[in-house]
Formats: structure tokens, sequence, C-alpha cells
């Protein structure tokens, strides 16, 4: 089997990231190096507190976590506690924190995990992309060791946000800005994907009749999620958006993709933090600089979601 894939995993848990973080961990084709956290659907410290608490649940207290963003390059922060509740993970009970986060802030333990790795380390970014930004605006030197940048975020059709925003792109723009502009390999994972990965009742009912807390515990994360889409967007099913940026990396086969110029919009009254995503070259002076998720065979990524819940609890 080839040498897993190496990441960083930037987040602000979040349901769909705790999902994320446990199909990272569950899947032997993916090494997690550390989770970096940022505000976005909950304050920086309550997503901290989240991933650790998500990490407990796997009992993967050694993978490290540092604190980092608790707003954007920019102005003030927006949250997403609305769709994720208080806490940001609302829902069943979880097991207390085991390791303190490292005193390292989320820029420096990125940056220090990057410069030493002998192989190039993917940054994986599901929440507001502001530490991402900051890693390469002060560790520059870094760029030459990060394989790609994969991130949760914008959408080739409508927002989520506001009617054209969608949320991660909206909380902090200027940091995608400097993201898109840097040279490196970006694939981008928006809304236009990420509502094909619905848990269906089908779906969560297989969570639910997991024989373990993981499984089990992913379903009740649902069920609060899915509530939240029902009152706020009238979705019968929530998206379950975080995970498809993991499933790219272990499954190549599970997104179709498309090249195509990608911009965020600074300025616009109405339109800030909305992507521009040119898919039918409409700039032709604009040369492709993302790799845009396009179409998920949602089938194949539940069952490798959930193929990976079982491998990770077996491994506990």
């Amino acid at each position: 089997m080839p040498n897993p894939t190496r990441i960083v995993l930037d987040c602000d848990p979040g349901h769909d990231d705790a999902v994320a973080i446990l199909l990272a961990l569950g899947s032997p084709k993916i090494e997690l190096l550390a989770v970096t956290t940022t505000f976005g659907n909950c304050a920086v410290e309550d997503a901290t507190r989240n991933a650790q608490q998500v990490l407990a649940l796997a009992r993967r207290a050694d993978v490290p976590v540092a604190v980092g963003a608790a707003g954007p390059l920019l102005g003030a922060a927006h949250l997403g506690n609305y769709v994720h509740g208080a806490s940001g993970l609302d829902g069943p009970e979880l097991p207390e924190v085991v390791r303190p986060p490292v005193e390292e802030s989320a820029v420096e333990l990125l940056a220090r995990t990057i410069r030493e790795s002998d192989a190039p380390v993917t940054i994986v970014a599901i929440g507001p992309i502001t530490n991402v930004a900051r890693l390469l605006q002060e560790h520059g030197e870094v760029a030459d060791n990060i394989g790609e940048v994969i991130f949760m975020g914008g959408s080739s059709e409508r927002g989520n946000h506001t009617p054209t925003a969608e949320f991660n792109t909206h909380a902090d723009p200027e940091a995608l800005d400097v993201v898109l502009r840097s040279g490196l390999q970006v694939r981008m994972v928006g809304l236009n994907l990420t509502h094909q990965a619905l848990a269906t009742r089908e779906v969560v009912a297989r969570m639910s009749a997991m024989d373990h807390e993981v499984g089990r515990t992913c379903a009740a994360w649902m069920g609060f999620f899915g509530g939240s889409y029902e009152r706020i967007w009238e979705f019968d099913a929530p998206p379950v958006h975080d995970p498809c940026t993991i499933a790219a990396l272990i499954d190549p086969d599970v997104i179709e993709w498309r090249d195509a110029f990608v911009a965020v919009e600074l300025d616009g009254t109405w339109t800030r933090g909305t992507t521009v995503v040119d898919l039918f070259d409409r700039y032709p002076d604009r040369a492709p600089n993302v790799s845009v998720a396009m179409r998920l065979d949602a089938p194949r990524y539940w069952d490798l979601v959930l193929a990976s819940l079982d491998e990770l609890a077996e491994a506990r």
C-alpha cells in the first residue's frame, strides 16, 4: 500500500468538522499530523475544546492541537453557532479533554510540522482559512513542502451564510485571497459539491446501528445538525460538508473535478465573500488556479465514511 497522505487539519468543530476528524483518524490512507483550530462555527476556544473532545472520543489524544485565529485578518468575527449550537458541537455528551493544547500557536505548529516533515504535507482547511493565510504570510519558506491546500468553502452556485456567499469564505475573504494568489496547488470543495453529501435517514440509521460509541455519536450529531438545516434552509437531510475534503484524499474517484480560475469578492455591498468560479473561461486572460469539486459519488462517499468509522472504533 502507498504511504499515507500526511495532513494537517485546520478546523472549527462543528458537527461536520468532527466527522472529518474521525474520518481522517479512521483511514489508513491518512496520517493526521496535527489539528489547528480557528473561529468559525463557534469561538476558537470552543472549537479547540471540541477538537480535543473528538480526539478523546477516538482515543487519539496523541495528535497535537494548537489554538489559532480568534477572528479574520480584517474586521470582526462572525460565528456559526446558529447552526451548530451554543457549544459549536451541541448534541451527545462527549469525553473529557485528555491533553491540553500545545503552547505553540496554530501558525507556529503548522510551520514546524510542515518544515520538519520529510515528505510533502497537505493542508486541509475546513473552517475560515485565516491560519493558512497567516502561515503563508509569516512562514513563506514552508511553501515548498506543502503538497496542496484543499479547502471546504465557497461555491460555484449559491451561498448559505448570505444568498451568494458560503460561510467560511464570507468569514475571512481576505485570507482566502491570500491562498488563491499563493501559487500553491489548491482544491476547492464548495457547497455545489457538499450539498450532494446528504446524511439521509438511511445513512443516519446505518450510523445508529453501529455497535460502537463512535458511530452512535455521529448519528446523534446528525440529529442536531439535521434539525438546524431543516429549520434554517428547509433541507430534509443535512449536507455533511467537511468530510468531503478528507474523502477526496482517501479515494480519488469519489469526486469529479474541473480546473477553473477562482477569485473571492472582497468589496461587494451584497456579495462580499462570494467565490467567483469561472467554469466557462469568461476571463480568458486568467489561467485556472483551482481544481473545483463538481460531482460526488454519494453512495461511495458514505460507504467510505462509515467504513472508516468502523475501522477507527476497532482500533480504539
